[in-house]
């Protein structure tokens, strides 16, 4: 079951997400052609497909009845990485490495960067304040650091593997900040 519902104003929220390698093998194939991975150990995944306007990888899949449902790329890839097992609602996929644009999943007890990984909303704010991004602070708008920004350093890693293309769109800015 995947399903991205509204909140009642608007914003999606996050359902039970179930990803199995042999039931949605199509599924996995089509999303892993989106993906476009470095060749370094700790090389981000950059996702090459469509981008919201939150910065975030879009992908679209069909369940149950043929609904057409839109997921988060990193939220899918997560899911996909547990293989069947339920990702829960309340499981966040957050980004040790600061892109938006990635879904390479961490796995338990990797060490170095970590990319995607599961958490709660309280580990997310913890990241986010631990990055100085979020908040809606003037001083984060006007770095370079807001959503349209984000966004655009996203769009600019889609085009193949460039090393220095998403070393540039990391660093973004002047500012000591990544995203």
């Amino acid at each position: 079951m995947a399903r991205e519902a509204s909140n009642g104003v608007g914003c999606p929220r996050p359902l039970r997400l179930v990803v199995d390698r042999r039931i949605d093998a199509e599924e996995l194939r089509r999303f892993e052609g989106l993906v476009v991975s470095g060749p370094g150990a700790d090389d981000c995944a950059i996702w090459v497909g469509p981008i919201g306007a939150d910065s975030y990888g879009r992908f679209w899949v069909r369940r149950g009845g043929g609904e057409r449902i839109m997921l988060r790329a990193n939220r899918y890839a997560l899911a996909a990485a547990r293989d069947g097992v339920a990702l829960q609602p309340w499981v966040r996929a957050l980004h040790g490495c600061n892109n938006p644009a990635c879904v390479r999943v961490s796995r338990p007890g990797e060490t170095g960067l970590l990319h995607v990984v599961g958490g709660s909303q309280r580990d997310n704010m913890l990241m986010m304040a631990g990055a100085r991004r979020g908040g809606g602070r003037a001083a984060i708008r006007t770095r370079g650091a807001g959503v349209a920004a984000r966004r655009a350093r996203a769009v600019a890693v889609r085009c193949g593997w460039d090393a220095d293309a998403v070393a540039a769109a990391l660093l973004g800015s002047a500012e000591a900040i990544l995203w």
